[in-house]
């Protein structure tokens, strides 16, 4: 991933020199185990752990010339820890290695992850209560609805990415798991209890059944969850941007002191941040057909599936990290026009309380076609010529006569569509 969309934090996770660590750590805890056995001499663990060096340069030099990475790396170890670590790698393939350590890289990126998610869930819930009974209009289809708040707009996020959290810790457990069991998964040539204290060792699950390879469907799991929660960021992200729209203007990007909008309009001030993140959205999203095609793999393994994890594998997970902290401070810092947002909610002059008039003509005796019929026909009036809903139903004698003007008033009032924003916030907020 290029370093304008990365955080340290997750690139550390996905360096070459990480990725060598967990190599060793899982040749280590392998030959732990074999020493309980009695499978190698005592002290090759220990030997190893003291002098082996992580040496990327030398095991890429290696590799050059043998054309195999964990040869190459196991190679590289001998180099630096001796003759005991010809006893490294007894009775196992590259993928019990390559893939216990993949999914441990996963488990680490996911880690961080959710505690991205976490500081999103605080913002959102912060900002939730202070504009929790802010007015402003509700929209479908881009239109005027329906009045809500804003503060339930931002709650409906924050059980959204509280789906997300849970999701997430499905996925980190889903691939939590831990292969050694030699070529073809049958153990002929590694005790099963090698698998066991390496599962152990390193935090994880033994795999109940593997080929060559950890089952695919594992991280097909994982990255599409990373790519509903990149769904997540969008769906905020672009209701941020259509707010911020200029005929909209009912919040705004914080836009710093010597921040510039446009090399060509000194005016602009443009949702840059969030327009950012529906593009970072799509990349995490773009991963999700080639992890689920990983899956169909020839017989008990192939390597199809290798270049593309090398890919999406920091990738996905790198670029979701800054997305989430980006959307977190988007989040903590947006400047929120309650005024423009009441201006809005009044831009139609009454008509949306539409169902409300509708719905009380009904109780009066007009069956559901007319009410409705009556009510479309002085709301197309009203914006055809913007005139005042109000205005106009109190000048028809026939509605007059069968609601009072004191209901008339109560019917376009916001207070009824605010009367159960607290049952939904103690829903939510729980």
């Amino acid at each position: 991933m290029i370093e304008r969309y990365s955080r340290k934090e997750l690139t550390d996770i996905w360096s070459e020199e990480n990725k060598y660590k967990i190599w060793l750590d899982v040749e280590i805890a392998a030959a732990q185990a074999m020493e309980k056995l009695g499978q190698i001499p005592r002290g090759v663990s220990s030997t190893v752990k003291k002098k082996a060096r992580i040496n990327v340069k030398r095991i890429h030099q290696i590799e050059n010339q043998v054309k195999h990475d964990v040869i190459a790396f196991l190679t590289s170890i001998t180099e630096k820890a001796g003759i005991k670590a010809r006893y490294l790698h007894l009775g196992m393939t590259s993928s019990d290695v390559v893939d216990t350590s993949f999914n441990i890289q996963l488990v680490q990126s996911g880690k961080i992850i959710l505690k991205d998610i976490d500081k999103i869930l605080k913002v959102l819930k912060k900002q939730a209560r202070k504009y929790k009974l802010t007015p402003c209009i509700g929209r479908s289809h881009g239109i005027h609805a329906e009045p809500i708040t804003f503060g339930l707009k931002l709650a409906s996020y924050y059980e959204e990415f509280k789906r997300n959290r849970k999701r997430l810790v499905d996925a980190i457990d889903e691939i939590s798991t831990c292969a050694i069991s030699g070529a073809v998964g049958t153990f002929a040539n590694v005790n099963p209890n090698v698998e066991k204290h390496v599962a152990k060792k390193l935090g994880l699950k033994v795999e109940p059944i593997s080929t060559q390879i950890i089952p695919r469907d594992r991280h097909a799991f994982y990255f599409s969850i990373l790519a509903i929660i990149a769904g997540s960021i969008e769906r905020v992200a672009i209701e941020i941007r259509h707010l911020q729209r200029s005929e909209v203007y009912e919040l705004q990007e914080y836009f710093s002191k010597n921040q510039k909008g446009s090399s060509a309009m000194p005016h602009k001030k443009n949702p840059i941040l969030s327009e950012n993140l529906t593009g970072l959205s799509r990349m995490v999203r773009s991963s999700v057909i080639p992890a689920l095609e990983n899956i169909a793999l020839w017989h008990e393994r192939d390597i199809s599936h290798s270049s593309v994890e090398r890919n999406i594998g920091p990738d996905a997970n790198i670029t979701l990290d800054f997305a989430l902290v980006r959307l977190a401070n988007i989040l903590d810092n947006m400047i929120v026009y309650p005024k423009k947002m009441l201006e809005n909610l009044n831009l139609t002059k009454g008509i949306i309380f539409s169902q409300e008039l509708m719905l009380e003509l009904t109780k009066t005796g007009f069956t559901r076609e007319k009410s409705y019929k009556l009510v479309q026909d002085y709301s197309k009036k009203c914006f055809a010529e913007n005139l005042d809903l109000f205005k106009l139903i109190q000048s028809d004698k026939l509605i007059m006569s069968k609601i009072s003007i004191n209901k008339l008033r109560s019917i376009f009032s916001y207070s009824k569509h605010f009367k159960n924003i607290n049952f939904i916030f103690r829903r939510v907020f729980r």
